[in-house]
């Protein structure tokens, strides 16, 4: 949990609701995603976002369990 929670991670605000975003670099990149936006998987390798959010009201345990990697054009441009 700490590992995700740590280095450049953001909060933004989308569809009303706050997310964590954090950034994953192409070395951190090591297994295949389904992004969200898109429905493509993100490939190892790729640099990309995790995103989770900050306001669940089940804690941050369970907000942390229900992340989802999204590639980053797809995060930009994607509605919630």
């Amino acid at each position: 949990m700490e590992r995700l929670t740590a280095g450049w991670r953001r909060t933004e605000v989308r569809g009303g609701r706050e997310w964590n975003v954090q950034p994953v670099s192409e070395a951190q990149a090591v297994k295949a995603y389904l992004c969200p936006g898109c429905g493509l998987d993100v490939e190892p390798g790729v640099a990309h976002l995790v995103t989770w959010r900050a306001d669940g009201v089940l804690g941050d345990a369970a907000d942390l369990a229900a992340r989802r990697h999204w590639h980053t054009h797809c995060w930009r441009i994607g509605t919630l």
